[in-house]
């Protein structure tokens, strides 16, 4: 099979031909037809994710076909359609795993990290996390929700009922995201750039009654603010447009530093979380919210051979929306 691969950080993606994967025990073989291309990916190319598998095949936003299954899996059969998302193993003993809380498990196997991911012809995934994509997606508009979605998701449900909503940072995740705001009838306010007026009108076509730069002051205090731009400067410039008892939700893997900032910003009860990987309720309810609303992705479709050239114009914020890869 075709794959692309990270041999060491800081370097292009090579495209290698290797032998397809073998399901394992509980695993299943997905013959992948489209694979999603995520920040992270980004950091793990950068070195800013420490110890990743190498060599790697990136890529945890996969939908594909099942083609082969291992030995216990029950559920999930050859031709079924599945998605697997950036969680991809955990240990299911640990204190987290068995209160409800896998997101957080001591010992996880992320997808593209420590497992081989998506940017390839063929890949293997426990069959626990896979999760059925509905009907009404194609495959290319099905990728981004396997992260971009799950994260914008989980990060908004952390904000709890806000109802002035910001999001910071209008890329893969938060054009999800919007349109499950708006679904909900809260109000939306869209953070970009400064001066990047394409983000901004893209924004607001997707529901925001307000759409400006970091930079700028909102026209009302926020209940809650969403930050998906690994930009620690971002997280006092939240706060201080945030109303007496909001949230500030980091939804990013990895952000630069935080800058100090007066402890005024945070006092009156205001609160900053940070969001870390999904949970498979967190799948099942998006994914069922995804069909119900229906949520529409934008992408940008690059062949599979065409990795590096995604991840650039990805880290030049050149992608309205999500860029997918198709083998």
């Amino acid at each position: 099979m075709r794959a692309m691969l990270l041999e060491a950080p800081g370097e292009p993606l090579r495209l290698r031909d290797r032998s397809p994967p073998r399901p394992g025990v509980g695993e299943v073989l997905i013959r992948v037809r489209a694979c999603g291309v995520c920040r992270t990916d980004l950091h793990i190319v950068d070195g800013e994710l420490a110890r990743p598998r190498l060599p790697l095949i990136l890529g945890h936003e996969i939908v594909g076909t099942v083609a082969g299954v291992g030995a216990g899996v029950k559920a999930i059969d050859i031709g079924h359609r599945v998605g697997v998302p950036w969680l991809g193993w955990t240990c299911g003993t640990c204190t987290f795993c068995t209160s409800d809380r896998e997101n957080l498990c001591d010992n996880p196997r992320f997808t593209g990290y420590q497992i081989d991911g998506g940017y390839a012809e063929y890949a293997v995934a426990d069959a626990r996390y896979c999760f059925p994509i509905p009907s009404g997606f194609d495959d290319v508009a099905a990728a981004p929700l396997l992260c971009a979605g799950l994260i914008g998701y989980r990060t908004l449900r952390l904000a709890g009922e806000a109802e002035r909503v910001g999001i910071y940072g209008f890329g893969a995740a938060a054009h999800i995201v919007a349109q499950v705001i708006v679904h909900q009838s809260r109000r939306l306010f869209a953070f970009t750039r400064p001066g990047d007026r394409e983000a901004q009108e893209f924004a607001r076509r997707l529901g925001a009654e307000w759409a400006g730069g970091s930079d700028e002051p909102p026209p009302v205090p926020l209940d809650a603010a969403l930050i998906f731009a690994p930009v620690g400067p971002l997280v006092p410039a939240a706060l201080a447009v945030t109303a007496k008892g909001g949230t500030v939700v980091c939804g990013g893997i990895h952000m630069s530093e935080i800058p100090a900032f007066p402890y005024g910003l945070l006092w009156e009860e205001r609160v900053v979380r940070s969001v870390a990987n999904l949970t498979r309720r967190d799948g099942d309810e998006l994914l069922a919210l995804a069909a119900e609303i229906p949520l529409k992705t934008h992408t940008v479709v690059f062949p599979l051979e065409q990795a590096n050239e995604a991840l650039m114009r990805l880290r030049q914020g050149q992608i309205e929306g999500a860029a997918v890869l198709v083998p």
